[in-house]
């Protein structure tokens, strides 16, 4: 049985990486570093933006030291956040209700996303969702993002360790991931959670691994995923 839901951030909740996508091109190419939209897609979706602009620039043949990457994540994070003061976080439609649903079903929920952490708080701050969310791990919290598990490791043991405490521990099997990503879904059957697939970013078949697969968030109710994971 289902106890708790730990669920992505960009492309999952927030259809933000069209943004991200330009973002990263912009500060890329005032580095000298061509950032085409296929490989962005490609190869890049799914990493934290440490992840991202050292790969990008280790493939372009330029030095990608710590100090050049914080420089670059910084500029980014600060584009970002003048963008979405302009327009808002665009969740997608769905998204909103099933995070008040699960809720009040009384689900055990977080975030683990390679965004920053001002980024996810900014968005569920704004929607009045910070509250349903017992942890958020994001970018600034773990050495290695996605797919690697750490991210959700550590979200599984906040779930267990962080005040309100679980009357029993919370295991793996217990734990669903939602992810829009071949790589969050690798990280999170990495850690032994179950595992749902969102095609909102890549189609149905990049998301084969996922124990299920949905079209949209929309789709998705508390009854629904109730079905899909609570069946004997």
């Amino acid at each position: 049985m289902l106890r708790a839901l730990l669920f992505d951030f960009n492309g999952l909740l927030v259809d933000d990486e069209p943004l991200h996508f330009r973002l990263f091109r912009r500060v890329l190419e005032e580095e000298g570093v061509e950032l085409a939209e296929t490989d962005y897609y490609g190869r890049y979706l799914g990493f934290d933006d440490r992840d991202c602009f050292a790969a990008a620039l280790a493939d372009a043949g330029r030095p990608a030291d710590g100090a050049r990457i914080a420089r670059l994540i910084a500029r980014k994070a600060a584009w970002y956040q003048e963008e979405v003061r302009r327009s808002g976080y665009p969740f997608f439609p769905g998204a909103v209700e099933l995070v008040t649903g699960a809720a009040a079903a009384g689900w055990t929920l977080g975030v683990v996303s390679g965004a920053l952490r001002d980024e996810v708080a900014g968005a569920l701050g704004q929607r009045g969702l910070a509250g349903a969310f017992k942890t958020l791990v994001t970018a600034d919290d773990v050495e290695r993002g996605k797919p690697d598990p750490e991210g959700y490791r550590l979200a599984l043991a906040r779930l267990n360790s962080e005040p309100p405490l679980p009357a029993r521990l919370v295991h793996p099997h217990e734990v669903l991931a939602l992810e829009d990503s071949p790589a969050g879904l690798e990280a999170a059957a990495g850690a032994g959670l179950r595992t749902l697939g969102v095609a909102q970013t890549y189609p149905a078949d990049r998301l084969a691994r996922a124990e299920a697969v949905v079209a949209s968030i929309a789709e998705l109710t508390v009854d629904r995923l109730a079905g899909l994971y609570d069946r004997p």
